[in-house]
């Protein structure tokens, strides 16, 4: 049950450890956390365990030393687990650092901070995927109210390991990019990124929609480009990226998220037919 005050619906709380260090990578480039003068993450519903937001600053104070990271739960329990974890990290008992800038709160879409700080990022995985698709932009609309002049929000969805991955960031200005992000060994496919996409387009992936007709250029181009796969799966995907862009697409980075198993296209390009921000 959410804590009186809390905006928002207690998820699932699948957490794993090393789940989200596609989208973790991918936030340590954003100009958002590298040029800010107060680097604070939230982390925003986090789930059963602290992991991913321990993970998360770890990965980031790589980038930003000063990175503070702030995980969210609106389920008391799960905000009382973290801050044991975190007794156990300060101690020095994990492969953490002790000294880590990380602290654990009671929270929602209200995304409270100490001394109502606004963060340069938001994290919110697996979080809205729960929610009706009618509910995604108010929520979108309220976390980007909190973000500081030039934030970002992540609005993401991954499986349980994290080897698929997708996610949309947003700012001020509505919903910029869809990038997906896959596990390229031994991949068949590259549209079972459809049951893993972020809630706004999840159900979408049908006829007529603009994210169905990217879905299926990519596995198009996946089978066209099989005989590289004698190469290894990254030219394999980096010949479907560029293939992409030849085919019109408006697709970002280059091959150095490319070999990641990065993809990234404008938002406009699948934006549902029918949607507005302003």
């Amino acid at each position: 049950m959410a804590a009186s005050g809390t905006i928002g619906t207690v998820t699932r709380g699948t957490t794993n450890t090393n789940r989200l260090r596609r989208v973790d990578r991918w936030i340590g480039t954003l100009p958002a956390l590298r040029r800010t003068a107060d680097p604070l993450v939230v982390d925003l519903g986090y789930g059963a365990s602290g992991v991913t937001a321990l993970e998360l600053h770890q990965r980031l104070a790589k980038t930003r030393r000063d990175v503070e990271i702030l995980g969210l739960e609106i389920e008391p329990g799960r905000v009382l687990t973290a801050l044991d974890q975190l007794a156990v990290v300060r101690a020095g008992g994990t492969g953490f650092a002790a000294d880590a800038r990380i602290g654990f709160a009671l929270g929602g879409f209200e995304v409270p901070t100490p001394g109502a700080r606004r963060p340069a990022v938001i994290r919110a995985f697996n979080v809205l995927r729960q929610y009706d698709e009618s509910e995604v932009v108010p929520a979108w609309r309220r976390l980007v109210d909190r973000l500081q002049p030039g934030g970002v929000l992540i609005d993401g969805t991954c499986d349980e390991i994290g080897r698929i991955a997708s996610w949309v960031d947003v700012t001020a200005e509505g919903p910029q990019h869809l990038t997906i992000s896959l596990r390229l060994t031994a991949l068949e496919s590259p549209s079972i990124v459809a049951e893993r996409l972020p809630k706004a387009l999840i159900h979408r992936n049908v006829p007529g929609e603009r994210v169905n007709d990217l879905m299926r250029d990519l596995d198009r181009l996946w089978r066209i480009h099989s005989p590289l796969a004698a190469y290894g799966p990254t030219q394999r995907w980096i010949a479907v990226a560029n293939g992409l862009r030849d085919a019109g697409w408006p697709v970002r980075a280059d091959k150095s998220r490319w070999r990641l198993g990065e993809l990234t296209v404008d938002w406009a390009s699948v934006a549902p037919s029918g949607f507005v921000w302003s």
